[in-house]
């Protein structure tokens, strides 16, 4: 039986993750993932014009592309005990008890609700990969056959140019999604390391990301 003391060495073995650094997540195998974190559009609200306009805008982001995206949803329990300890400060600072009262029974129904019933939150991703010196292959290779990694290159310069390439793809993504009316932002180091960070210790979390597509 494993001893104790080997047992995060034997879990490091299982994240492919090697490091995070200026907001590019570097990976064991030598390629490289970038990580927008896009807005959401209530499609079911939109005219039918708009909806198709949508729908065509979003049919050519895809076909402008010539490598593969994955797209993350991570739901999320909501934590409402903020929210309610916001409010029994504010019963507490009504000067009738008429608000008072409104406001305790306004906190019993939101307490009530969140027991009957799963209040979800969801963050929408969109993981874009990049391979050095394999980025001109890609294309050839399949859209869903996985991509051989190639061997590391290292250096600082080395690392720096292959950013300024993911980045150029970032950028034609976040563009590509703006015709759709989807902003898309790039994640920093902090952002992504919580972001993997809660994906690996998933608690609540329903939708790990994945990293090996």
């Amino acid at each position: 039986m494993p001893s104790s003391s080997s047992a995060p060495g034997a879990t490091q073995q299982f994240v492919p993750i090697k490091e995070i650094r200026n907001g590019v997540v570097a990976l064991k195998d030598g390629t490289y993932r970038g990580i927008l974190m896009c807005s959401s559009v209530n499609f079911a609200l939109k005219s039918a014009d708009e909806q198709r306009a949508i729908t065509e805008g979003f049919q050519n982001f895809l076909n402008t592309l010539d490598f593969s995206i994955q797209i993350v949803i991570n739901s999320r329990k909501m934590d409402l005990r903020p929210y309610l300890a916001l409010l029994e400060k504010k019963a507490s600072d009504q000067k009738t008890e008429l608000l008072r009262l409104q406001l305790r029974e306004y906190m019993e129904f939101i307490r009530s609700f969140a027991e009957q019933a799963n209040i979800m939150t969801k963050s929408f991703y969109i993981v874009v990969p990049y391979a050095p010196h394999l980025a001109v292959a890609q294309a050839a290779t399949g859209f869903f056959r996985r991509i051989q990694a190639p061997q590391p290159t290292g250096g600082t310069a080395s690392f720096e140019e292959h950013r300024a390439q993911l980045e150029q793809r970032l950028a034609l993504v976040a563009g590509g999604l703006a015709g759709t009316g989807v902003r898309a932002v790039p994640l920093g180091t902090e952002e992504a390391i919580e972001l993997f960070y809660r994906s690996f210790n998933p608690g609540e979390l329903e939708n790990p990301i994945r990293l090996d597509n």
